[in-house]
Order: C-alpha cells, then sequence, then structure tokens
C-alpha cells in the first residue's frame, strides 16, 4: 500500500521553500572592497595584511616583491626582462585597470578622465625618466587620489610596468630607433 502525502504535508514544505534563507552566511556582515569602514583605522574595508603575515607560494626575490633596491630606492629597471607574453599580458592588465582613467595610450585622455573634476588623471608619458621600481610602488601602494591595486598579482604589476614602458616608447620613439625593415614598410604605407 503506497502513501500519499496529505495536502497539510505538501502545503507544509511549499511554505518552506518560500522562506528565507536561514543560512547564517549568507546574512553576515561584510564589505565590498572600496567600501568604507568605520571600524577598521584607516576607515577602508580593504585592509592591509597584519604585521608579520607570511604570504602563501614560494618566496619572492624581496626586489621582485617590492620594486625597491637593497638601498631601499626604486629598482631604475625591472628585475627581468619582458618578453611578448608579458607585454600581452600587461596590456590585458592595463586594459582592465588603468585605462579608464589613464586612457589606453596612457596619456590620461579618456571620459572618466574628463569627468573626474577635483584632479584628472596625469599622462603616464611624463614618467618615463623615473625608474620602473617607482611605477611598481604607485601600482601597488596607490598614490594621491589612485587607488592601490595590490590585488594584482606582483607578476601582473610588472607586466602592467612592462606595458607602460612600451606606451611610453611608442608614443615617443624617433624614426632612427625603428628597425629599417619596419621604417621600409611604414614609409610605403604612407605614401
Amino acid at each position: 500500500m503506497s502513501r500519499r502525502p496529505s495536502a497539510a504535508a505538501i502545503l507544509a514544505l511549499l511554505a518552506l521553500t518560500g522562506c528565507p534563507r536561514l543560512d547564517p552566511m549568507q546574512r553576515q556582515l561584510k564589505y565590498k572592497a572600496y567600501q568604507e569602514n568605520r571600524l577598521a583605522p584607516d576607515g577602508l574595508a580593504m585592509l592591509q595584511p597584519p604585521a608579520g603575515t607570511v604570504p602563501y607560494g614560494p618566496p619572492l626575490d624581496p626586489v621582485v616583491a617590492t620594486g625597491l633596491g637593497p638601498d631601499g630606492k626604486p629598482v631604475a629597471v625591472m628585475p627581468f626582462a619582458p618578453d611578448a607574453r608579458m607585454l600581452a599580458r600587461g596590456r590585458v592588465r592595463f586594459d582592465t585597470n588603468c585605462a579608464a582613467c589613464h586612457g589606453v595610450l596612457g596619456d590620461g585622455e579618456s571620459q572618466v578622465a574628463l569627468n573626474m573634476s577635483l584632479r584628472r588623471p596625469p599622462s603616464l608619458h611624463l614618467y618615463r625618466e623615473l625608474p620602473d621600481g617607482y611605477i611598481f610602488q604607485i601600482i601597488t601602494m596607490g598614490f594621491g587620489l589612485m587607488p592601490s591595486y595590490r590585488h594584482l598579482t606582483v607578476d601582473d604589476r610588472w607586466a602592467v610596468v612592462a606595458y607602460v614602458r612600451a606606451l611610453q616608447l611608442s608614443q615617443h620613439v624617433t624614426v632612427g630607433r625603428v628597425p629599417p625593415e619596419v621604417r621600409r614598410r611604414l614609409e610605403q604605407e604612407g605614401r
């Protein structure tokens, strides 16, 4: 003999499915990345890791991790040579995180920049003479109104530095530095 559920049991089950979730994880107090947090010392939801914490993964060379040399000053040149793959990665990260304010050419010309009333982001081409480690530090720590982009991995931050350098070079290269085969092609296209 099969037992059929009663109408009352079916109604009770239906009522339970319409109840709000009782999972405490869904009702917890939480903050989004750039949200204000009055409980934090700096008022921001994104907290710095506590002093003495150890990052997960293999240890990084301090120069690679910080952009600072043993003397505590920004390194003049990246600690490794960029390649095409790194530049492609830097371009994706730049376009995603930086171009909205600094423009796709890094010249500070973007719709977001035009609408900034307090201060527009500078052209990154003004920073051609600054050390690579300095740009890495700005990405890591933020500067002025620009927030920290520490959420990018160390490799991604160096990739952005490499791409910024490529943008700077692309906008300020002299004809004498263009390889001869590329120069010939450009001259043929310009006719």
